[in-house]
């Protein structure tokens, strides 16, 4: 886990840092328990496997062909109609943009739709190993979907001179500051349109866009130079962050930005769950409740995740780097 968090930290001129390892985790894990208790019953028993594994799309972004495009979207690609012009189901999409256009900007809102598609499939067939490790990836996707950064080519401001502001929005504040939120949304509530409760969350994070990189902008522009930055001892590592002063103040202009996009996050993700599990028919979770990974399960899963890391390490970024 370690190696993986250094590995990471070296990536940074890859297409668009994420929510945080921390974040993902605590997303998934409080959407849990907002499930009504026939959900409960089995997702609250495997909560450490849906928490641990809200990262695994990171981990294998750079490593696996098509991965990385399902976090984001360059909405700004598309011009100021963006969200009234682009389709909202894939095949209708790709039929007027072209699948490989849309792969290049990115196809968060669309692939969403996917895998809440394969995880109620996996609810039909009451096949638990298929609806842990769908739950975990779709409570990824979607968590990344409300981050402004993720809906804008100027993903962590490299073209405003604004570079590291993807991980100060979407790590720094809320491992620093979390703790002061309120993250109880209330029970999961079934979505009779999903696919346009998807496209209104990546509506409202873009709309965030505006504010996240010009208070960062102003902030630096007015603040101590020698306090913006310090460093950190991290893993036994010295690395170079956002001051805490800095992060205070700059959470402080955006006046609860995080805290709303984590509770989005959050809320969405239980109603999708929620929702699958209902146009599977509701299937008894009952009876899978006492599902447990096989040892051979846990060594294959390992083993994956290695993969992963071996393909990562014989990647060379490029300053330019884009998907």
């Amino acid at each position: 886990m370690v190696l993986f968090f250094l590995v990471a930290s070296t990536l940074w001129s890859f297409r668009g840092p994420r929510w945080g390892f921390w974040a993902h985790r605590q997303i998934n894990r409080l959407a849990v328990y907002r499930l009504p208790p026939e959900m409960l019953v089995f997702y609250k028993k495997h909560i450490d496997y849906l928490s641990e594994n809200a990262v695994n799309p990171d981990r294998r972004r750079y490593a696996v062909v098509g991965e990385a495009e399902r976090h984001y979207i360059d909405l700004d690609v598309y011009g100021d109609s963006a969200l009234t012009k682009l389709p909202r189901h894939w095949s209708a999409a790709k039929e007027a943009l072209g699948e490989d256009s849309l792969r290049r900007h990115g196809i968060v809102p669309w692939y969403i739709q996917t895998a809440a598609y394969q995880l109620t499939e996996a609810l039909r067939a009451r096949d638990a190993r298929r609806i842990l490790r769908l739950s975990a990836d779709l409570g990824h996707y979607v968590a990344d979907a409300h981050v402004p950064l993720h809906t804008t080519r100027n993903y962590n401001g490299q073209l405003t001179g604004q570079e590291g502001i993807h991980a100060l929005w979407e790590s720094r504040l809320p491992e620093l500051l979390a703790q002061q939120y309120d993250l109880w949304i209330g029970p999961a509530q079934y979505l009779d349109n999903p696919t346009e409760a998807v496209w209104q969350a990546v509506a409202q994070a873009h709309a965030a866009c505006d504010s996240v990189l010009r208070f960062e902008k102003q902030l630096s522009q007015t603040f101590d130079k020698d306090r913006i930055y310090s460093f950190e001892n991290r893993n036994g590592v010295l690395v170079r962050t956002y001051s805490t002063a800095f992060s205070v103040r700059y959470h402080e202009l955006l006046n609860g930005q995080v805290e709303r996009q984590m509770r989005a996050s959050i809320a969405l993700v239980g109603d999708l769950w929620y929702t699958c599990w209902v146009n599977a028919g509701q299937p008894d979770l009952g009876t899978l409740a006492h599902f447990a990974l096989s040892d051979e399960d846990k060594k294959a899963e390992a083993a994956e995740q290695q993969s992963w890391l071996r393909r990562l390490l014989r990647i060379r970024p490029e300053p330019d780097d884009q998907p």
